[in-house]
């Protein structure tokens, strides 16, 4: 629980002050010997602990998920293995594995969302580094709108869904090749765009470093750059602008 959901509840009288208390007086991390869960990492920052799944013992990413499940009712895990949905599957067959972002989650259905984040691809091959920052937003509570496949190779797909693109309150831009897509982006609009370089390209692309040098040397304004194929960084970013646009708005 949230520290607001329990001083709501001790206002309800739906628990007692003592149980409040409880709640207030545990430490602000739970030790697992192998893992210190940040259960208070909400509190402090507005985002739930999220699981990076990939290179985690089974016993580890089994005991992980099902207490940060226990304290939220809900999950997420990135760069998730078919093997480990398995494995979680088994004890949570609600658990829903997404193949292409290899996103891992549980998420509460009532869920509102807020604002709008416009994702954008240079190309289908990107995709999978958009969906995990795409995902991302919408489980931290945001409305994302997908743009896919509007590279500068074709500058008029990217032209034709501008509108869109521009009412949104950031912009992510999910390039490989020499990364183009975030310098254009910049220079459209007037919402901060988060440029995420990906290791899709050509030998001379050198698994995403000509996309980042492109990214961080843009002349456009407006753009902040994260590391190459980080999706979820990007849709972490995302939403901390998004919930500024629409408290600003209210």
């Amino acid at each position: 629980m949230e520290a607001r959901e329990v001083l709501e509840k001790v206002k309800n009288n739906e628990i007692s002050i003592e149980e409040a208390e409880k709640y207030f007086k545990k430490e602000p991390f739970e030790e697992m010997g192998y893992a210190k869960l940040d259960t208070h990492r909400e509190i402090r920052s507005g985002f739930a602990e999220v699981i990076f799944c990939a290179r985690k013992a089974d016993e580890h990413l089994l005991k992980i998920f099902t207490r940060l499940y226990e304290q939220d009712g809900e999950v997420f895990g990135t760069r998730a293995s078919e093997h480990q949905y398995e494995l979680i599957r088994e004890k949570f067959p609600e658990v829903v594995y997404d193949p292409l972002s290899h996103i891992l989650k549980i998420e509460k259905k009532d869920k509102k969302r807020i604002g709008k984040i416009a994702v954008c691809t240079a190309g289908t091959a990107d995709i999978s580094v958009a969906e995990e920052a795409a995902q991302t937003a919408e489980y931290f509570g945001a409305n994302v709108e997908r743009i896919y496949d509007v590279g500068v190779s074709g500058i008029h797909r990217l032209l034709s869904r501008l509108d869109t693109i521009q009412s949104a309150n950031c912009v992510v831009a999910v390039a490989g090749m020499e990364g183009a897509l975030a310098s254009v982006l910049g220079g459209l609009v007037d919402k901060p765009v988060i440029a995420v370089p990906t290791s899709v390209g050509y030998g001379a692309s050198m698994n995403g470093l000509s996309a980042l040098l492109t990214m961080i040397n843009s002349c456009a304004n407006g753009i902040a750059v994260v590391n190459i194929d980080n999706g979820y960084g990007a849709g972490y970013i995302a939403t901390q602008i998004n919930r500024m646009g629409v408290h600003k708005d209210e």
